[in-house]
């Protein structure tokens, strides 16, 4: 699709091509050069090392211009995961305060940002929106993925926060300058675990793209006024259904493990095969906390007991380090011979390499963990910080190892250090993570073999709680 063609790209200072906007104009690939690739692939890479990450749904055109609108539940680290969704480079509109944070500004630069005036900020600077939108308009145009918050800021809120209209805008003024309507794909983020919690998981859904061939075709048609502000109003209308149709939307957070009790033992017994699939997953959670939310406006006959006995179930559960699907394992002596044989070579020969690694690595393990309360930061932001404190952390850490090797054995070792420790790092955790799963396993084992007299009696509850969870639903409708 070509670009505008009153918005050609002139070199800038230092030959870099820009815009007339003033903005850094797009690569053919749709990133703003060899910069934004890199540091595109650096965030992405340390979004999936601080988050468990899985990425489902619809996949995103690799080439060609996108408009990605994604809810905003955790401050900069939510660029880095709609890049992971991606997998290409996106450029961010993000509130103009943060381009002069000398701890993320740089980063929110080198992605290729462009700068979005809000009136709570500096009303006497939104007048320069209009350059902002031109540069956006010129980078679809040329092909590029465009990240969007329509949420307008970070937050803890259980639900979307009320979206504003400018993807809405963005997308439909893009259409006077290009020849056919480009994707708008909804991206959700949804954590399980804890959002700033290290290696939580983190669920990337990218949903279907949201329809507004209609409108699309209005807009170049050129609509203006009245019908204009309803095409606006209609597409962010659209986004925000497209929106929660890939998250989960709760009344409260209070709820959370409510529902995903309610999800989990409905499912552990109803379900077909115990699927695992993160679409159906969040659907189901999604349908469970509306279910909830109506029971509660009908004032559903017996919805507080039922909870009541689902949260007494999830406790029990969580004493014995069980999950309801668990209840229907019966433990035979084979499954465990082959668990043995499977996990005692291979941590026969990565316990040495965890080991060392646990050692070189702890104490800066330890500062991260010990400064990071001391912080006064509000839960949207604080894996943010974490990660970034985490780079700076580790990063001297490894130089300083490096300093040392260099002052003992020269500078190839040095060198060979600087690779080497990184990958040291990684290593280690892999192996402690799949150590934790190993002696999880090993756990439940030993409580369903030596308790089956208990595991027989919560099957039975359990399954009368299921029960009850279908009928409420069939009351609701």
């Amino acid at each position: 699709m070509p670009p505008h063609s009153g918005s050609p790209s002139a070199p800038g200072p230092g030959g870099r091509s820009r815009s007339d906007s003033g903005f850094p104009a797009v690569a053919p690939d749709g990133s703003t050069g060899r910069w934004h690739r890199n540091l595109h692939r650096f965030i992405s890479f340390a979004a999936r090392t601080y988050y468990q990450v899985t990425v489902a749904g619809s996949p995103v055109p690799p080439r060609g211009p996108v408009l990605i609108v994604a809810n905003h539940p955790n401050s900069l680290l939510d660029a880095a995961l709609v890049s992971v969704a991606a997998d290409r480079p996106v450029r961010f509109l993000a509130k103009a305060p943060l381009f002069e944070k000398r701890s993320i500004g740089w980063a929110v630069r080198g992605l290729g940002a462009l700068p979005i005036y809000r009136r709570e900020d500096a009303p006497e600077l939104m007048g320069r929106n209009r350059a902002t939108f031109e540069a956006v308009w010129n980078a679809l145009g040329e092909g590029s993925a465009v990240g969007i918050f329509p949420e307008g800021l970070s937050h803890s809120a259980p639900s979307l926060a009320p979206l504003k209209t400018g993807s809405a805008r963005i997308a439909l003024g893009a259409m006077r300058f290009i020849d056919e309507p480009f994707p708008i794909l909804p991206v959700g983020l949804t954590f399980r675990g804890g959002k700033e919690r290290f290696r939580s998981e983190a669920l990337l859904l990218i949903g279907k793209p949201i329809r507004w061939t209609d409108l699309a075709r209005k807009a170049r048609n050129g609509a203006e006024g009245g019908d204009e502000g309803i095409a606006v109003r209609e597409l962010t209308e659209r986004i925000h259904a497209g929106l929660s149709r890939v998250t989960v939307n709760l009344e409260r957070w209070e709820d959370l493990p409510l529902v995903e009790t309610a999800e989990a033992v409905h499912t552990a017994e109803f379900g077909r095969g115990h699927t695992q699939n993160p679409v159906r997953w969040l659907a189901r959670m999604r349908r469970t906390a509306v279910a909830l939310d109506e029971a509660r406006e009908r004032d559903a006959a017996g919805v507080a007991h039922l909870a009541e006995e689902l949260e007494s179930h999830a406790r029990i559960l969580d004493g014995l380090a069980l999950d309801p699907r668990d209840l229907h394992t019966r433990p035979r002596a084979s499954v465990a011979w082959r668990w043995t044989l499977m996990n005692l070579g291979f941590f026969g020969l990565a316990a040495p390499l965890a080991l060392i690694g646990t050692l070189i690595f702890l104490l800066p393990w330890r500062i991260v963990g010990w400064a990071e309360p001391r912080f006064d930061l509000p839960d949207d932001r604080r894996a943010t910080y974490k990660v970034l404190g985490g780079i700076v952390t580790l990063g001297l850490w490894v130089l300083l190892f490096a300093a040392l090797i260099f002052y003992v054995w020269g500078w190839r070792f040095a060198v060979g250090s600087l690779i080497i420790l990184p990958l040291l790092g990684l290593l280690t955790l892999r192996i402690r993570e799949r150590w934790g799963d190993a002696a999880g396993d090993l756990r439940r084992f030993l409580v369903l073999k030596g308790r089956n007299d208990i595991r027989s009696r919560l099957l039975e509850r359990q399954r009368e709680l299921a029960r009850q969870i279908r009928n409420l639903q069939a009351e609701l409708g």
